[in-house]
């Protein structure tokens, strides 16, 4: 047995909207006092977005980084303001405990500019399997416990723009407190397989 939605189910859901506090973070000054403020969480969300490339040859390093709590999202903009070592140092504290999905791949991408060893760092698609969720896209998993859709449409927006757009910042953020949402969703025993409406039998062997 597994669980499991369609991309079909997926589309037919309602949109998810985020409705937390949102702290863009985008000057050296502002970001020992977000590091602080985030560090008073027991959980923390994790993300990032890079710019995306339209030409063969051509990348872009990451240029956002979003963390979160339970109801406030920093957006952290590291094409203006590098890695600082307060930020740094949260990301290698193990005792602080963060969540995100993918994460290797954002460790890879932050690594090419970026020097830090990741510690404390949980992988939802590797959590979720614990709950015989095959799926690995933030989206379907998110849809599979919330009956709510995470909308893709800024994914390949500028995350480099002079400011970003109020569109760009909610997704953001969303991703972010999403991955907080599903940890403790299924941490607190809230999600039961055996009931769910996207459980999907085995065939049986002949």
């Amino acid at each position: 047995m597994e669980i499991s939605i369609s991309k079909q189910q997926l589309t037919e859901l309602p949109a998810a909207h985020f409705s937390g506090a949102i702290t863009i973070v985008d000057n050296p000054d502002s970001v020992d006092r977000a590091v602080e403020r985030l560090s008073t969480a027991d959980l923390i969300g994790f993300d990032t977005e890079t710019r995306p490339s339209f030409k063969k040859g051509q990348t872009y390093h990451v240029a956002l980084m979003q963390l979160s709590n339970d109801k406030e999202c920093f957006l952290f903009r590291l094409n203006k303001i590098g890695l600082p070592d307060s930020l740094r140092q949260l990301l290698e504290d193990e005792s602080k405990h963060k969540v995100g999905l993918s994460i290797h791949d954002d460790f890879r991408n932050l690594h090419k500019k970026f020097e830090f060893e990741p510690k404390g760092f949980i992988e939802l698609q590797q959590y979720v399997t614990n709950w015989n969720i095959a799926d690995k896209s933030l989206s379907k998993i998110y849809g599979i416990l919330f009956g709510e859709r995470l909308s893709k449409s800024q994914r390949l927006s500028n995350w480099e723009a002079d400011h970003l757009a109020e569109a760009q910042q909610n997704y953001a953020a969303l991703d972010a407190i999403a991955c907080v949402r599903i940890y403790r969703h299924l941490n607190a025993g809230l999600f039961n397989p055996e009931i769910s409406k996207y459980r999907i039998e085995e065939p049986k062997e002949q």
